[in-house]
């Protein structure tokens, strides 16, 4: 009774729909001098390969920030993790904040994967987008949601205050599945 969505009578729409839709994203992605930055739940392994193949492409080193770090871990453990030597993991605060620092510098060599898609006070993106890290987002830069938003009020409302100040400030937002 507790799962998300158990009372909901539809189909799940498949992965590969989800996959096609993280590549629209990164093949929207124009400004090279732009930050890109992706969030979503940080347990689904299979999205997450999906963000890592389409952000090869970009030709950008790419991070993951955040708790991402502890399931990232468990999947290498017991060997599904095939995208391991493609990202390099930040998980102190210290770390991602001397880390953005030179992102801050260097914006285009960057593809950021973090926590936050739920707008959750104190998460990677979330410092991010309330300017409490080196990096600061301006006009142009990317955010791609790779999540929808879990309905549930204090959720929908801190999403809708992270995509009020990320229009604000000119940051092209892609809303994904």
């Amino acid at each position: 009774v507790d799962s998300l969505y158990s009372g909901v009578e539809r189909k799940a729409p498949s992965e590969r729909i989800a996959r096609n839709l993280i590549e629209d994203a990164f093949d929207s992605v124009r400004n090279e001098d732009a930050a890109l930055i992706v969030s979503t739940f940080s347990s689904h392994i299979a999205r997450l390969k999906s963000i890592v193949d389409f952000g090869k492409k970009t030709g950008r080193k790419i991070v993951f920030l955040g708790s991402l770090n502890k399931y990232v871990e468990c999947a290498i453990k017991i060997k599904q993790c095939p995208f391991q030597k493609d990202v390099k993991i930040m998980k102190y605060k210290n770390q991602i904040n001397s880390f953005l620092k030179k992102v801050e510098k260097s914006r285009n060599e960057y593809l950021i994967v973090c926590t936050g898609h739920q707008a959750e006070e104190g998460s990677v993106l979330d410092r991010i987008v309330e300017e409490e890290t080196p990096l600061k987002l301006r006009k142009d830069d990317h955010v791609i949601f790779s999540s929808s938003v879990i309905p549930a009020p204090t959720n929908i409302n801190a999403r809708d205050k992270m995509d009020k100040k990320l229009r604000r400030k000119g940051v092209r937002r892609h809303l994904e599945i």
